[in-house]
């Protein structure tokens, strides 16, 4: 397979599931905001950070706007992280490696990038219909992934992709609880459930957080969860697994006898399966994931240097 054909794929993927990251954020806050009660916030700076490079005083000017908050991380083609701009990427991406996905796959992402590109979507970001604006290309993202997954042959494009899937959504899941955290903290106030609401349905790990953990410790409870929960599909443990078992695959296909990459991500891998939360304070827990975050991006440039031969 050439490197640029690997390159597409490994994107491609990681483009979409940044695409199902931010629209269940898009989707949690906004319901969110809904509640009225103490816990209620209608402020989107939160989600604003995550998904644009504003200056705080541009913020200042939309985070109480919910449409136009939605405008700009929705279909905003200014702001190079918008949904919008993010699908065109992934077509682009798909289109390049044609030959290499499914009829099906293409189709999948094609109509995506239909969806996301309609006319009409500016004047039902202004109305009740943004929600299900939201609900639909979270839908897409969905449909995408099993398309992919039923369609696609388990080759080397599938690992590519997995592995840039799994790369992803261990960064997201990183910087979204990096963000929680700089709100709850470890104040005596954020060890209720409630507090911790947000983060869990952007990660989709409410429910099973509630059948898993009984304890009253819920800020070790969620941190435990979202990253050492080797069960939650979503956790930083839980991606790396999957990782490493997807660079294997392609080491094995490329009967490839480099031992840097193994030992980057083994030393990142360990940090994580060892660590020892209960020791863990606020400077301390930001720090780590911020390490974990920045020798994330670490290997994956050196995946990239590798493999699809960046300069």
């Amino acid at each position: 397979m050439l490197s640029r054909i690997a390159d597409s794929l490994f994107w491609l993927n990681r483009y979409i599931e940044r695409s199902d990251v931010l629209l269940r954020l898009v989707y949690v806050h906004y319901i969110l905001s809904l509640d009225k009660s103490e816990s209620g916030n209608n402020n989107w700076r939160s989600v604003l950070e995550l998904s644009t490079g504003l200056l705080i005083e541009q913020l200042e000017g939309i985070e109480n706007s919910t449409p136009l908050a939605m405008k700009k991380i929705l279909i905003d083609s200014a702001n190079s992280n918008s949904i919008k701009a993010i699908v065109t990427k992934a077509r682009e991406n798909a289109r390049g490696a044609q030959d290499h996905i499914t009829k099906e796959v293409w189709e999948s992402v094609n109509q995506m990038y239909h969806q996301v590109n309609q006319p009409t979507l500016t004047t039902k970001l202004r109305t009740d219909q943004a929600i299900k604006v939201v609900e639909s290309l979270s839908r897409a993202c969905v449909m995408f992934a099993g398309v992919t997954d039923n369609t696609m042959s388990r080759g080397l494009g599938w690992n590519f992709m997995q592995l840039g899937k799994f790369i992803e959504r261990c960064l997201q899941t990183i910087v979204i609880t990096s963000k929680q955290l700089e709100k709850n903290g470890f104040a005596e106030n954020a060890n209720d459930i409630l507090q911790w609401r947000y983060l869990l349905f952007s990660l989709s790990g409410y429910e099973l957080h509630l059948k898993t953990y009984r304890s009253p410790d819920h800020i070790s409870n969620v941190l435990h969860q979202v990253i050492l929960n080797e069960n939650f599909t979503r956790s930083v443990i839980y991606s790396l697994i999957r990782i490493d078992h997807y660079l294997e695959n392609i080491r094995l296909i490329h009967e490839d006898q480099n031992k840097d990459l193994p030992r980057v991500f083994g030393r990142m891998f360990s940090k994580v399966r060892y660590v020892d939360l209960q020791t863990m304070n606020p400077n301390s827990t930001q720090l780590f994931l911020n390490e974990i975050r920045s020798d994330l991006f670490s290997f994956s440039n050196q995946l990239g240097q590798y493999y699809f031969s960046y300069s």
